[in-house]
């Protein structure tokens, strides 16, 4: 199993490390996949300020309200962005 990191900065910035892809995301609710499940982030304002799929980086910034990790989604279809960035 891979180590991953979460990261939350004064409830401001949430920086997660292993991250495979962006479901979907808007100012309120963003679903990250990790290689190992998925992770919840929800708050308001929420922003994603850098995302780097190569590393499995990414750093949301906003007010956040909470982190849930989900149960691995093992599904044939990609992510929101894997769609459009093909």
């Amino acid at each position: 199993m891979d180590a991953h990191a979460v990261n939350i900065d004064n409830r401001e910035r949430v920086s997660v490390t292993e991250v495979t892809d962006i479901e979907s995301f808007n100012e309120e609710i963003i679903y990250l996949v990790l290689k190992n499940g998925g992770l919840v982030i929800r708050g308001e304002d929420l922003h994603i300020q850098k995302l780097d799929l190569d590393e499995g980086k990414v750093l949301i910034t906003g007010a956040i309200g909470s982190a849930v990790y989900t149960e691995r989604k093992d599904r044939q279809e990609k992510g929101f962005l894997r769609k459009i960035l093909k």
